[in-house]
């Protein structure tokens, strides 16, 4: 059975976008829907619809590598932004939604733990 995003979040010629895509390929992701970051911005308030819509949310950026456990930890509303949005005030863009998990960014190991493909 094929490994599953429920929602991919992308942009075009995004290098770390392009990295992700290649991920994915590469290890038969199959991809329910995809929004193309260019075309809907997802500003403040969708990141914050969309975070109360999952449990987890994960995050990198550069070599940092975050985990929230929204059911254990609540951020506050200052640290879910944080996590989610770029300097456009914006989604990051690649972003992906698996059940009740959201991964925002790229990195290689964190999207195999998720998506459980080695």
């Amino acid at each position: 059975m094929p490994t599953t995003v429920d929602w991919l979040y992308r942009r075009n010629n995004c290098d770390t976008c392009a990295k992700a895509d290649s991920y994915l390929s590469q290890h038969q992701v199959e991809i329910k829907a995809t929004t193309d970051a260019r075309k809907e911005r997802q500003g403040e308030a969708a990141a914050l619809a969309l975070a109360k819509t999952v449990d987890v949310i994960i995050t990198v950026k550069g070599k940092s590598y975050s985990k929230l456990d929204l059911k254990k930890d609540k951020p506050s509303k200052k640290t879910l932004l944080a996590a989610l949005l770029g300097p456009t005030g914006n989604l990051r863009a690649p972003t992906f939604r698996k059940g009740k998990t959201l991964f925002v960014g790229f990195n290689p190991e964190g999207y195999g733990e998720v998506l459980g493909v080695a």
